[in-house]
């Protein structure tokens, strides 16, 4: 049990920990990735818009985002993997399919991760500081070039039904569709999305 003077030094440090400003400098140019199958390469824009440089690791997962980098294995080569970018500049991610065997008769989906790592601020040397790396991850989907319909159709080809465990929707098209979030309210009870 904290006693009265341990509280009070708790609640004096609490607001001086919290006096720091976090922010993420670089952003990408897109908020998804699509590689049709006959492009050479596909490439992602990133910017820097800190006002200090940063250093940025890349790559691509196949939807575990714990997974360690080193041992991913996905048919695409991205370069470059690691790269330095300095304030208000910018660099191009190139993308490159391998040629493994993907699925035909559907999207692929896999993401890619950009971790945004800080430079060390010489303002902050010789005080207590928390830096943090910043990781971005938006989809990548493989799309085969002779699938049926239009991608930017899939929504609206969702069929949507109300069970007792709430609100489902099955997609029967060959792209993916990425929900936020789906709410119904019916006679007044709210029925939440749940995909299958």
């Amino acid at each position: 049990m904290l006693s009265f003077r341990s509280v009070l030094l708790l609640l004096i440090a609490i607001p001086s920990l919290s006096v720091f400003s976090t922010q993420a400098s670089v952003v990408l140019n897109n908020t998804r990735v699509v590689y049709l199958d006959n492009d050479k390469e596909v490439s992602v824009k990133l910017n820097n818009n800190g006002n200090k440089p940063v250093l940025v690791q890349s790559w691509i997962d196949n939807g575990n985002p714990d997974e360690n980098p080193s041992v991913i294995q996905v048919p695409f080569i991205l370069t470059p993997p690691i790269n330095r970018i300095d304030a208000e500049k910018g660099q191009t991610l190139r993308i490159f399919y391998t040629g493994d065997e993907l699925s035909t008769t559907e999207e692929s989906v896999f993401w890619l991760n950009v971790l945004e790592i800080p430079a060390k601020s010489n303002e902050l040397k010789g005080e207590n500081s928390l830096q943090l790396a910043f990781r971005t991850r938006v989809k990548l989907f493989f799309r085969p070039s002779d699938l049926p319909g239009n991608a930017n159709d899939a929504g609206k080809e969702l069929a949507w039904r109300i069970t007792s465990s709430g609100l489902n929707a099955k997609n029967s098209t060959p792209y993916h569709v990425s929900l936020t979030q789906v709410n119904v309210t019916v006679n007044g009870t709210t029925y939440h999305a749940k995909t299958v």
